[in-house]
């Protein structure tokens, strides 16, 4: 069997490109997004400079723990794309993904950011959804 996704992502080689990557995704998706979204992520990165680098360098340990079982199954189907895999899979990749947000918003002590976040969670699954072909990218370029 192959690496893991902890081992081939998070190694000290590629874990500061895929935070890099992930960033760059977000930032994409919310050009793309509504006002909604727009507007708490204009909050969300006045509050604090490079806050989503930092959100997304904590919180990658836990999406790739949540993407691994989805990576297992599609590895052990056969291959393609992952991109597609996940896309196919979207509602529940995305709820998987937003579980590791939803507790950490719960447990936030900034009244903002829980408050940006409670705001735009409910489009969280079709936000994420969107992205899902785009972050298979991202984990294809370090497990190929």
């Amino acid at each position: 069997m192959g690496q893991t996704l902890q081992e081939s992502l998070l190694n000290p080689t590629n874990r500061p490109q895929v935070v890099k990557d992930c960033v760059q995704l977000v930032d994409e998706q919310v050009k793309d997004s509504g006002l909604m979204v727009k507007g708490a992520y204009k909050v969300v990165t006045a509050f604090k400079s490079g806050i989503i680098h930092d959100a997304v360098d904590t919180l990658v340990d836990d999406f790739v723990t949540r993407l691994e079982p989805f990576h297992e199954d599609f590895v052990s189907a056969g291959g393609g794309s992952f991109g597609d895999y996940l896309a196919g899979r979207g509602p529940e990749v995305s709820n998987a993904l937003l579980g590791v947000t939803d507790e950490r918003a719960a447990q936030s002590d900034r009244a903002t950011l829980r408050k940006a976040y409670e705001q735009v969670r409910p489009k969280g699954v079709d936000n994420i959804e969107k992205a899902l072909p785009k972050l298979g990218k991202i984990v294809e370029k370090y497990t190929v």
